[in-house]
């Protein structure tokens, strides 16, 4: 593209040499706009902005929470008291092995271009994983490393999808499900999964809801936003519902799978039902369970074709994941648990303390989480939506929130229990304060 000050300074050199053709009335070269002059019209400018976007890029949602977070942002900047209970990601540093083994691969070389599926070698350490602590009998060129587990949805998606399909999304839900569903071409059918009921899914609620056009159901174990662990009695339920209809297939987001309260057991479909491993694809990662979030090294696991045709669109859009964080997710999966066992019971604390203060207060529904970092209070009885509140929330007393129109269902806002437990004891003294004075 030509530099636009070296076109100016062009324009302007041609008017300084010929300074009569102004005077006389003769056109001039423009840069950029063609021969004008009289009797001569300038060609439409290229449209530039909104115009220029496809409908695909028109349909997309822009994420609900970043008006608050540019608030949050604004008043901190103006010197306000701000906490925030918003965070979707560990407050943790990355354990310092895995920082070093990825120092060690930049020493060693490993920057160049790998393999768009993933080094071999964590390929190898994700299937052993898969088939010794999950149930999941599972080989290396049954997976793919990805961009973060988002990408490993957004790969299965666009392979698996098209116009005319359906998507059965639970509600609450991670909001970025039904915006990659909708990128692939697809429709989404919620199904509601209210507070007043533990945010369960009803084997029978999914019967209902399948049609000829059901391509795929999302389960999220454990849950964000709500918290909640599938038990295995929930997951046969789901898996005799799916053996009724061998035309849906599966994804299993199990990104939060080492955050569970005591008590609470993780469980993989395509351990639970084996008979369907064939439909069924495991997404996750690094992210929440190593506080690697920024590393963006994730994983999909599924039938063969399927990876393969993932790895193919991998390798057309971003290609290989960065090749030296590859080296230091191997260390992770390699390495002691010890690490990932602290920050677990760090959250669970921290769950504890949230809950307990949410539940304490009047006009106020939780049902208690039992994995991830956060919480998912009904507080409709307030009268305001989530949007109103949040907004409010965070002008009255400085606390931001989630709304929880985000993760579609508008009677509720989502706080995080990733920060410490002094700022989530602010934080609840704070919504307290402003739940009180309505």
């Amino acid at each position: 593209m030509p530099d636009q000050g070296m076109l100016a300074t062009a324009a302007t050199s041609s008017a300084s040499h010929d300074t009569s053709a102004m005077a006389t009335g003769t056109s001039l070269p423009i840069a950029g706009a063609g021969l004008v002059g009289p009797g001569i019209t300038s060609p439409p400018q290229p449209r530039l902005g909104a115009d220029l976007l496809s409908p695909r890029a028109r349909a997309l949602h822009p994420s609900l929470t970043l008006g608050i977070a540019a608030r949050a942002k604004q008043l901190k900047g103006e010197g306000r008291d701000i906490c925030s209970l918003s965070a979707g990601e560990p407050d943790f540093d990355t354990p310092a092995f895995i920082r070093q083994a990825a120092a060690a691969a930049l020493e060693a070389g490993h920057t160049r271009y790998g393999p768009a599926a993933g080094e071999p070698a964590l390929r190898e350490a994700i299937a052993a994983k898969l088939s010794q602590e999950n149930g999941i009998p599972t080989r290396r060129e049954q997976v793919m490393v990805t961009n973060g587990g988002k990408q490993a949805l957004y790969n299965l998606f666009q392979v698996l999808l098209g116009p005319g399909d359906t998507v059965l999304l639970p509600a609450p839900y991670w909001l970025s499900y039904p915006e990659i569903a909708r990128l692939a071409g697809a429709s989404v059918t919620l199904l509601p999964c209210e507070a007043s009921r533990g945010f369960r899914l009803d084997a029978a609620q999914l019967e209902r809801a399948i049609t000829p056009a059901t391509k795929l159901l999302v389960l999220n174990s454990p849950g964000n936003p709500t918290g909640i662990v599938l038990a295995r009695h929930e997951l046969e339920a789901v898996a005799a519902v799916l053996r009724r209809h061998p035309h849906v297939a599966v994804v299993c987001d199990e990104i939060y799978e080492f955050l569970l309260a005591p008590g609470h057991q993780h469980h993989s479909l395509a351990a639970v039902a084996p008979d369907l491993a064939g439909r069924i694809f495991t997404v996750n990662g690094f992210a929440k369970g190593w506080a690697m979030t920024g590393w963006r090294v994730g994983w999909l696991a599924g039938a063969e074709p399927v990876i393969a045709a993932a790895a193919a669109l991998q390798s057309q859009s971003t290609s290989n994941v960065c090749s030296f964080a590859q080296y230091g997710a191997l260390a992770a999966l390699e390495g002691s648990r010890d690490c990932v066992r602290a920050m677990a019971d760090e959250f669970s604390q921290r769950r504890a303390l949230l809950s307990r203060g949410l539940q304490a207060m009047a006009g106020v529904t939780l049902p208690t989480p039992e994995g991830a970092f956060y919480a998912f209070p009904d507080v409709s009885a307030y009268g305001l939506d989530s949007m109103a509140l949040c907004e409010r929330l965070l002008d009255a007393v400085g606390l931001a929130v989630v709304p929880g129109v985000a993760f579609g269902d508008d009677r509720c806002i989502r706080l995080s229990c990733a920060a410490a437990p002094a700022t989530i004891e602010d934080g609840l003294e704070r919504l307290q304060r402003f739940l009180t004075a309505l």
